[in-house]
């Protein structure tokens, strides 16, 4: 009897303890969340891309998030200068560069006066490739993100991983603690990785690649979606505003890309396919790891860059932008069908927002009665080197003027003796009196200086001490640094670089939008009031509350 009284209680212990153990499990899979997230991060896309464009969108696009999710239409970015990487940066750790340290998509180490690319890191090797384009890795980045928390509030059991194009695209919105970051391969044409992440690629990511696809896309011609005539909203094709693909001899339709293709598969990115090659791609992730069927909820963060190239190239009024969006559109539809289809209509929330905008091209507006320029950054930059070695007698005291900063050469400084101080305000007197120069703020007297209050708060935000320059250039409204008279650029402050598309559709979203001011900033803070989790370790922003049910 003894022993069968025991053999009982060990029996009921040992039931008690399982009944305990799944009933907890059960309590931690039943917290409302949606299973997955995903981020989309548009690269260049004005907010005005939303309407300009919206009565040639399919229903199950950007209709769809527009119709279905809510839109936060006044959103702004908080700091300059607006970049890629830092705009992916601020999106995914509500943060800014004085805080994260990602000071632009590249920058000049006060200490050293050497130049750092973003997510540069020798340490680490490509996975994938026998290039250098893998030795990348996020440790720049000083702050958590979003999916950073996300991992650490399900004791890393929910799913996070990062895909784009660009390395930065991909590698910084996933944080520190992802299972994966791929980016694309310009030598090989294949998606890749860095010994950051894993030794090896996933058997899936090995047999993507081997599908060439990427390949297939670039074997077709770039031709329009719809009859030429029909894109009202553009300038005529052809225009001297835009630049042509290398070997082209005009930038009318269609782009013959297959016999464009050089050494290399980098022609991809330039065109809409390299969008539809990402998205591809992050259906192949979704459904080969299960994304959305652990348990927890996963975060797939994908950037769609080919935007930026295609921007870059040509301009906001090309048909080529028009074609690019028009096309993404559709790509767009077909990707939340199939979320859809394998997650559940109603399971997973998503957010579409942008890492900056664009500028029109300086002679278009010129060409139109509006004010604009092109700042010769070179030229500037070489004329200030000269003014200042007149007075101390020393060549290159100015590094250079990227991310429209002064980056001064301090060991020279220091070597030498000189002064400082008044290096800095010769630096600003010099600048002010230039061309396409509105305002030159020494960052000593960032906090005193005669700037609007909004942008001085975008200026002190995107200062970091060891990772920008000493003093901040601003340009006036419509002028940009460069020397190419085609395509566009971003970096500045103004509405056409700040203003971009924020837009939630899904689980525990109101459908609706707001014309409130709301922030890049605040798309962490939202997403963390989404999933219950403690926002990013430098986030700055507030949630944005009308979005959440």
């Amino acid at each position: 009897m003894k022993l069968r009284n025991k053999i009982l209680l060990a029996f009921t212990l040992f039931s008690a303890s399982a009944l305990a153990q799944k009933t907890n499990t059960a309590n931690i899979q039943s917290l409302p969340r949606p299973k997955l997230v995903v981020g989309i991060v548009v690269d260049q896309m004005r907010w005005d891309y939303l309407y300009r464009y919206y009565d040639r969108y399919s229903a199950g696009g950007f209709k769809r998030l527009l119709n279905d999710g809510f839109s936060c239409e006044n959103t702004f970015i908080d700091y300059v200068p607006t970049v890629t990487a830092i705009g992916h940066s601020c999106i995914y750790t509500g943060s800014v560069p004085a805080i994260h340290g990602i000071a632009g998509n590249d920058w000049t180490i006060q200490a050293t006066g050497k130049m750092m690319y973003c997510t540069e890191d020798t340490t680490v090797q490509t996975v994938g490739s026998t290039s250098k384009a893998g030795e990348m890795s996020p440790k720049n980045l000083l702050a958590s993100t979003i999916t950073d928390e996300l991992k650490l509030a399900t004791n890393f059991r929910s799913k996070v991983i990062g895909i784009a194009l660009k390395d930065r695209g991909g590698i910084l919105p996933a944080g520190h603690t992802p299972n994966a970051a791929y980016w694309y391969d310009d030598q090989t044409g294949n998606w890749i990785s860095s010994t950051y992440y894993m030794k090896n690629l996933p058997a899936w990511v090995d047999a993507f690649n081997g599908q060439a696809i990427g390949k297939k896309y670039m074997s077709q011609p770039w031709t329009t979606l719809y009859p030429v005539a029909s894109y009202q909203q553009s300038t005529a094709d052809n225009s001297p505003y835009e630049g042509p693909f290398r070997g082209e001899k005009t930038t009318a339709f269609p782009h013959d890309i297959s016999s464009l293709k050089t050494m290399d598969s980098g022609i991809l990115r330039s065109t809409p396919f390299g969008n539809t090659f990402t998205l591809d791609f992050a259906k192949a992730a979704v459904q080969s790891e299960n994304m959305g069927g652990s348990g927890f909820t996963d975060f797939l963060a994908v950037s769609l860059s080919s935007t930026d190239y295609v921007g870059h190239q040509f301009g906001p009024n090309s048909i080529e932008a028009e074609d690019t969006y028009l096309r993404l559109d559709k790509d767009l539809a077909s990707f939340f069908s199939y979320l859809d289809s394998k997650v559940g209509k109603g399971n997973y929330t998503v957010f579409l927002s942008a890492d900056h905008g664009a500028a029109h091209n300086p002679q278009f507006l010129i060409d139109h009665g509006i004010p604009a320029g092109l700042w010769p950054i070179g030229q500037v930059s070489a004329g200030l080197n000269a003014f200042l070695k007149e007075k101390y007698g020393q060549d290159k005291i100015v590094l250079n003027l990227g991310n429209y900063q002064v980056n001064l050469n301090n060991q020279l400084i220091a070597s030498k003796k000189l002064n400082e101080d008044a290096i800095r305000k010769d630096c600003v007197d010099y600048l002010k009196n230039q061309d396409g120069v509105q305002y030159v703020v020494d960052m000593k007297d960032a906090a005193s200086a005669t700037v609007p209050a909004g942008l001085s708060n975008q200026i002190v935000n995107g200062y970091n001490k060891d990772r920008s320059g000493v003093v901040q250039i601003i340009l006036k409204p419509g002028w940009y640094s460069g020397s190419s008279k085609t395509g566009t650029t971003h970096g500045t402050w103004n509405p056409y670089d700040a203003h971009i598309p924020l837009v939630f559709m899904g689980w525990g979203i109101k459908h609706g939008k707001t014309n409130e001011i709301t922030h890049m900033t605040d798309i962490s803070a939202t997403l963390a009031g989404l999933l219950r989790i403690q926002a990013p370790s430098g986030c700055i922003g507030k949630p944005i509350t009308e979005v959440l049910k």
